[in-house]
């Protein structure tokens, strides 16, 4: 039986802030304090969770926690986030409820692993899959992405998110996720160029110089040395505890799972290095003729390397840096840039860079994760954006921050009351209005669009004239000055005279959190975030594509001379969005705590921990949500646990869990204002209540236990004396039985000892007798045996006489016959010595009388004759033996006999070359035009492919069909022939790829001196018709798959729909086909022909990468083509042998 625990079970401290009695600020801490010591690190405010930061890793976020926490009530377990969302998530999926969670508190309050660990918990608890999984690890990838380029090193955190992100995951209707998207606010661009003392610039910098190999550092002109680099900070570049190597490789891998092209990445890591280079440019003045000072560049190094990277003529960005052009209507007016001019040009170009590099990652990431599915879908949004900021210089971006701030505080503040409102209505109980602190009047002092701060700064920006940050102090004290939370030196709020804290040139706004003192100096800057015309102008020439894409106002054809929106009308319209976003959704709350200033674990500051409690609201949220009842409860769990208190609903109460309670608190007699009953919940007001209860709870639950024991105990004495009384009878019995067993053993052992000797006696005595009759037998035997043996050895001596005298006569004979043999072969030698010789001298007398009668004609040319006569011989000899060993008549055999003499080295060769001449020609003659066209196909896909594609290898032994289809003989696609009007040269089967899924649809493939047809399989109904001068070029790989594509000139009719990625096992023939059309059509340019295995296809408007690896042998070898991405198409040919 499962067993259920409660919040209120084995509790450190109370584990709901609501129930807390006293309720005062320092009985809030106190507890917090306690549950802190304890490792308690979570504790709920009714539905809000308070997460304090513990600076180090503890247990309780294993899988076993996740499906601890998993399908259970809120209240069901002590506190911890994975309740909350738990609760989102399980609301969002049965209820069909949008869900949003904010996650708010100061920089290292742990907001950012607060967001991890909800995106992993969600993660695990939906559903699986192979497309599911693969979302949910893109959607988790996104983040160490994000961190990289949005995250740095802070005096208050060591990974502190200068950015706001929101995230939507969108889910389908059975909660499995089906994509994302990611909304960013506010980047602190300005730490791109400027760091405060003890802190460090984006972590992506350092990665990258840390974790980058070498290659990669020299292809972006970069060295490993930070001190090389002015936009470094020098005095925090090592973190402890942060590996800057592994997290680059982290996200490298992350930027894969997401989506990124490997072009793409290059391309995002030269902006980087282009970063570091911009911040090495230094200038130095120059005086002009005219009198002004003119900024030139130092050295030029940087500059030339930056604009290699980026592809910019160096002298283009040269001149950006020194002069500025303003239009104004038709008129052009060009200025010179002094020394700090050009360094705040310098600055702005790193700034909105930076910036725009860092929201077009935002953007790509998702366009991957965006869900694919156009039905509609159940939304959670999870919130992760920067905490009130309070420090010893405020200014712009702290205004800002503390504005989104109050925002959330003011939607916060409204969203409790009205869910707690809502409650009360929906249960039937009566609703009493609740008093609290309404900062709408601080957002209004921000952002009224007459006289709010913002509208001002706006106002001022756009002013014509000079503007200072002086001047709009000057606005505000003039137009504020008598907002009562508005202070400065000549406001009415500020008492100046005795509050020597606040300078001429600051403000201070008491916000909900407390008063902040901002300075005025940089507001006017900031908010109008100015670069150059000239710059953005000189970006957009850059042939660095990516570039071209961040400055789009830098299109010459396209200026617009109106001014862009300033920083704080954007960021006020994102806040206005936001809201209008989050009010739209079921809101759950995480509030974050930071402990200490120094990051370390055990150490509770009480004065940090009350002014977060404070700036949070989190008392007036326990206030509010104990206004009415402090606590609720459904009927049957509140049955379940404390129906042992009355007799009449212990142990099992029949009726419904409504009644039982009633008859319950009617019995323990609680006075009935302390409790109402609402339509499925019964709630109690005050807390001391519940603690009765539970006190009432405790004392039963003792006194049951001692209960238990006192039975338990009976039953255990009765069992054990049982027990012994069964033992004894048992033994008793048994000891019986072993006696008789013995007795009866040594009676037995008696009678068998005189029964063995008896037996033993009488054996003897047969055996005597049986021995005597055996020595009988066996002399009888042993004398009959020596009386045959003499027989058969006189027998044996008679045959072997007879034996010897046979062999005598054969051999005397034997020896006569030799006598005569060899007498009569001598004779025979005599006779044939007398016969040679007499042929001898006959012919020795015929020579002499030859050489007597011709040696006159002998004496002139003698020798040359006999020369002639020796060649001829020797050449006559030579023909015939070349005769009889020709070799065979194969073109392709390349046997040749070896050369007999070394004076015919040359004739030798040369015969083998007519040889060889006249049998291919030979073998040519034997050729029909039909076969003479097939092997000039075989020859030009030799040229085409040979040592250029592993599949060619392996087509030179199969013949060019063309017609695999018999399609003009085949009356199943007679009227798919009847369609094309020109000779089919080829028809085949291939399989066209689908982009979304990566596999493929049979098409029938039809290929004429004019088109390409493709037809479905089946009905033979034309699918596509391409038109052969729309064709640009086929794109194939160098392995051995059959894929290509057919890519089709950009702007022709048959381009409209994208190109097309086929595959076929005729690969080598179709291709070749294609080249030999275009080749002997005089009306169009030959056919290009691309081997690569990484290639574009055009799909509509997306292009697509598809990309050829090796890989083990799967599904019995043959070729797999999964989609990665909604860009990457991935083919997987086995590797062979």
């Amino acid at each position: 039986m499962e067993v259920k625990t409660s919040l209120l079970d084995n509790m450190i401290g109370v584990g709901d802030m609501v129930l807390l009695e006293p309720l005062s600020e320092d009985s809030f801490l106190e507890n917090l304090r306690k549950r802190f010591d304890h490792n308690e690190i979570y504790t709920y405010i009714g539905s809000v969770v308070i997460s304090m930061n513990p600076y180090r890793s503890l247990p309780i976020f294993t899988p076993d926690k996740v499906e601890e926490y998993r399908n259970r009530n809120f209240y069901e377990l002590s506190p911890h986030i994975y309740a909350l969302a738990d609760e989102a998530y399980r609301s969002l999926r049965d209820q069909d409820k949008d869900q949003c969670i904010l996650i708010t508190g100061e920089s290292g309050a742990g907001k950012t692993e607060a967001s991890k660990l909800v995106m992993s918990y969600v993660a695990a608890v939906c559903g699986k899959g192979q497309e599911v999984n693969k979302v949910k690890e893109q959607l988790l990838q996104s983040n160490p992405v994000l961190e990289a380029f949005g995250n740095a090193k802070t005096v208050r955190n060591d990974n502190s998110s200068r950015f706001g992100k929101y995230m939507d995951i969108e889910f389908d209707f059975k909660g499995d996720p089906l994509g994302g998207v990611i909304s960013n606010y506010l980047l602190e661009k300005s730490r791109v160029v400027k760091q405060p003392r003890g802190e460090r610039n984006f972590h992506i910098f350092y990665q990258l110089l840390s974790g980058a190999s070498d290659d990669t550092l020299e292809k972006l002109k970069l060295h490993r040395d930070f001190s090389k680099y002015n936009y470094l900070s020098l005095d925090s570049a090592v973190v402890s505890g942060l590996d800057d190597a592994a997290n680059f490789r982290t996200v490298r891998n992350a930027m894969e799972i997401v989506g990124f092209m490997e072009d793409e990445l290059q391309s995002v890591l030269e902006l980087v290095a282009a970063v570091l280079k911009l911040g090495n440019i230094e200038f130095k003045p120059e005086l002009r003729c005219n009198g002004t000072d003119e900024s030139r560049i130092k050295d030029k190094n940087d500059l030339k390397e930056m604009c290699e990277l980026l592809g910019i003529e160096q002298s283009v960005l040269e001149r950006a840096f020194s002069y500025r052009t303003v239009e104004a209507k038709m008129e052009k007016v060009s200025t010179t840039l002094n020394v700090a001019q050009a360094y705040y040009a310098r600055d702005a170009l790193a700034k909105n860079l930076y910036s725009r590099l860092f929201s077009w990652l935002v953007t790509r990431i998702n366009e991957s994760i965006k869900a694919q599915a156009k039905t509609r879908h159940k939304v959670m949004g999870v919130l992760d954006i920067y905490g009130f900021e309070i420090f010893e210089d405020n200014s712009f971006e702290q205004f800002i921050i503390n504005y989104c701030n109050e925002k959330l505080q003011q939607i916060f503040i409204e969203l409790t009351l009205r869910e707690e409102q809502e409650e009360y209505v929906r249960e039937g109980i009566e609703w009493t209005n609740i008093e609290y602190f309404n900062n709408a009047i601080i957002c209004d002092l921000i952002e009224n669009n007459q006289n709010g701060i913002l509208a001002m700064l706006d106002e001022e920006c756009l002013r014509p004239g000079t503007v200072t940050d002086e001047t709009f102090l000057d606005k505000l004290n003039t137009i504020c000055a008598e907002h009562q939370h508005f202070e400065s030196r000549l406001s009415k709020n500020s008492k100046f005279l005795t509050d020597h804290s606040l300078p001429h040139s600051c403000f201070r706004i008491q916000h909900y959190a407390g008063k902040v003192l901002y300075r005025v100096e940089g507001f006017v800057d900031k908010n109008n975030d100015l670069l150059y015309r000239d710059l953005s102008q000189a970006m957009y020439k850059a042939n660095h594509s990516l570039i071209k894409h961040l400055f789009p106002e830098g299109n010459p054809s396209k200026v617009n001379l109106k001014r862009p929106p300033t920083a704080g009308f954007q960021f006020r319209a994102s806040v206005a969005t936001l809201m209008k976003n989050l009010q739209t959704k079921n809101p759950n709350y995480i509030r974050c705590i930071k402990p200490n200033d120094k990051k370390a674990a055990h150490i509770f500051t009480e004065s940090l921990v009350r002014h977060q409690v404070r700036y949070l609201g989190l008392m007036e949220n326990v206030r509010v949500r104990r206004a009415g009842y402090a606590f609720r409860q459904t009927y049957e769990p509140c049955l379940e646990r404390y129906k042992m208190l009355c007799k009449r609903t212990w142990p099992h109460w029949r009726g419904p869990a409504r009644d039982g309670v009633e008859v319950l608190m009617a019995d323990l007699q609680v006075p009935a204002e302390e409790f109402s009953y609402g339509r499925s919940k019964i709630f109690i007001r005050n807390p001391r209540t519940l603690f009765f209860l539970e006190e009432r709870r405790r004392q039963c639950l003792q006194d049951l236990a001692t209960l238990i024991q006192k039975i338990y105990r009976g039953w255990k004495c009765r069992t054990h004396f049982l027990l012994l009384k069964k033992s004894q009878i048992v033994v008793a019995a048994w000891y019986r039985r072993y006696a008789q067993q013995k007795k009866y053993q040594k009676i037995k052992s008696a009678t068998t000892v005189v029964q063995s000797y008896t037996r033993g006696w009488q054996a003897r005595k047969l055996l005597r007798e049986l021995k005597h009759q055996k020595r009988c037998e066996e002399a009888v035997t042993t004398i009959a045996a020596y009386w045959h043996g003499t027989q058969a050895r006189m027998e044996l001596r008679r045959l072997k006489q007879e034996a010897l005298n046979k062999l005598a006569v054969t051999v005397i004979w034997a020896y006569w016959q030799g006598t005569k043999a060899r007498r009569e072969l001598r004779r025979l030698k005599e006779e044939a010595r007398r016969k040679h010789a007499v042929a001898v001298i006959w012919a020795y007398w015929q020579g002499l009388k030859v050489r007597r009668e011709y040696r006159k004609f002998f004496r002139a040319n003698a020798g040359r004759k006999i020369y002639e006569f020796t060649i001829q011989r020797i050449m006559q000899k030579y023909f015939l033996g070349l005769k009889n060993t020709m070799p065979s008549m194969s073109p392709i055999d390349k046997n040749w006999p070896a050369r007999p003499y070394l004076f015919l080295d040359g004739v030798h060769t040369e015969l083998r070359r007519i040889f060889h001449l006249w049998r291919c020609k030979k073998y040519r003659s034997q050729f029909t035009e039909e076969r003479k066209a097939v092997y000039e196909e075989k020859l030009e896909a030799s040229e085409i492919f040979k040592d250029k594609k592993a599949l060619y290898p392996s087509s030179v032994s199969q013949p060019f069909k063309g017609d695999y289809l018999e399609i003009s003989k085949n009356p199943k696609y007679q009227k798919l022939n009847s369609t094309v009007d020109e000779k089919v040269l080829l028809a085949d089967v291939v399989n066209k790829i689908n982009r979304a899924n990566g596999k493929g649809t049979a098409r029938i493939f039809l290929l004429t001196k004019k088109s390409v047809v493709l037809a479905d399989q089946k009905t033979g109904q034309v699918k596509a018709s391409v038109p052969l001068p729309d064709v640009s070029s086929v794109s194939v790989s160098t392995q051995s798959d059959g894929f290509f594509a057919l890519k089709l000139k950009e702007g022709s009719a048959s381009a409209v729909k994208g190109d097309f990625l086929l595959s076929s096992e005729h690969l080598i023939e179709i291709i070749t086909k294609l080249h030999r059309i275009g080749a002997t059509a005089a009306d169009r340019e030959q056919l290009n022909i691309d081997i690569s295995d990484e290639f574009l296809v055009q799909f509509k408007q997306d292009k697509v990468c598809v990309k050829f690896i090796q890989g083990a042998p799967k599904n019995g070898n043959s070729v797999s083509c999964k989609r990665k991405n909604n860009r990457l198409l991935e083919v997987s040919v086995p590797t062979t042998a």
